[in-house]
């Protein structure tokens, strides 16, 4: 004998406990339980719990597995007004998940008791096209794209690792760009610098980046300093932007940027190239994490480190690590994944090996240990806490 949905509807009630907004606001709040909107897609974008994650009714039973190994967390469920949530509550039971709890009321019961939702920032037609491919990935959808569109990030050295890096923010669709660097397009750049071609031999480096990523995609801005990062215009240009890229292979440009970004609290991608080889980390002393002061205490004196003029450069690798260092911004980003933070990684071409290695701050530090030396020199600058 077939059952009706009622029938469905009652199994479902006498195996899936209901909480209450005000007892699913409480476990929105402790951290232990995970909550999952079941509704289709237009439904998630109109409005949804903060925090919470979208997996449709459709795809619950294929996607548990990949959002929750843990049969035995506990789990919240909610859709509309409660009964698909605890449909979806019966599958769940079904596969082993014993802690499931369903929404009564659904996000309707939820808005009348006053409670707030988050509205997905409305994506344009295009938009929904061009980053499609993000949309199934757990983690990213179409809210991580719009975090993407809102975000800023600044390039400091449009070379070998800003260009791969440049290329693959903007077209990942990274809102804004921010690319330094005061040089002009040479010959010897265009065996490893992929922004550039024949043609723009003397122009200024970052003038072609602008064009060439507003090529790929018109979308996002591009912001462009047509100078050398210094003492003088460091604060002002570092303060606007979410994640700094470290992409140069000046040492002072790459202490002066670390330095400033300790003080004004953002994470630097930092990545370098010699020869065959490659390292890169993430230096974010805002999260506990170590600067590159901790990790190289002393600058080379001038001449005693060879740069790509003197030492060569495998053209592709600078493509390896700078498209390395796009990965690790979109992470930070979206909140993806174990970051480079604490960790260098260590790139071999030659023998196809890579290293991970961890790394720490040194309390003995004078930019970021436990009694630092050096003072801030954008100190009478407006904090970026105000800005």
């Amino acid at each position: 004998m077939a059952r009706s949905r009622n029938d469905l509807l009652e199994e479902a009630r006498a195996q899936v406990p209901e909480v209450s907004a005000g007892e699913a606001r409480e476990r929105l709040g402790d951290g232990a339980t995970l909550v999952i909107d079941v509704r289709d897609d237009d439904e998630w974008r109109e409005g949804h719990l903060e925090g919470a994650h979208h997996l449709t009714r459709g795809m619950l039973e294929f996607g548990i597995g990949d959002l929750c190994a843990d049969v035995e967390r506990p789990v919240l469920l909610y859709c509309a007004a409660g009964s698909r949530s605890l449909l979806a509550g019966l599958s769940l039971r079904t596969l082993g998940y014993s802690r499931v709890e369903s929404l009564t009321g659904g996000i309707r019961a939820w808005k009348e008791a006053g409670y707030p939702v988050v509205a997905e920032k409305a994506l344009s037609a295009g938009q929904r096209q061009r980053y499609s491919r993000h949309f199934p990935l757990p983690g990213v959808g179409p809210e991580g794209q719009a975090k993407l569109l809102d975000s800023r990030v600044l390039i400091v050295g449009a070379g070998g690792l800003g260009c791969p890096s440049a290329l693959y923010l903007a077209a990942a669709g990274v809102g804004h760009l921010g690319i330094v660097d005061g040089d002009r397009v040479d010959l010897t750049n265009l065996q490893r610098q992929v922004l550039f071609a024949d043609a723009d031999v003397g122009r200024p480096k970052v003038e072609v980046a602008q064009e060439r990523l507003k090529a790929l995609n018109p979308e996002v801005e591009v912001t462009i300093h047509d100078s050398h990062l210094s003492l003088e215009n460091a604060w002002d240009i570092v303060r606007d932007y979410d994640v700094l890229l470290q992409c140069t292979d000046s040492f002072s440009a790459r202490y002066l940027l670390n330095d400033v970004a300790h003080f004004a609290r953002k994470p630097v991608v930092d990545a370098s190239i010699h020869q065959f080889q490659g390292q890169a980390t993430i230096l974010d002393t805002a999260s506990g994490g170590p600067c590159y002061r901790c990790l190289f205490p002393e600058m080379p004196q001038p001449g005693a480190a060879c740069g790509c003029n003197e030492a060569g450069v495998f053209g592709v690798l600078p493509g390896v690590l700078g498209t390395l260092q796009a990965t690790e911004t979109l992470k930070l980003l979206l909140g993806l994944g174990t970051t480079l933070v604490g960790r260098l990684l260590l790139v071999d071409l030659l023998a196809v090996r890579v290293r991970d290695l961890a790394v720490g701050r040194d309390p003995k530090c004078p930019l970021c240990g436990d009694a630092p030396t050096i003072a801030n020199p954008w100190a009478g600058r407006v904090s970026l806490a105000a800005a």
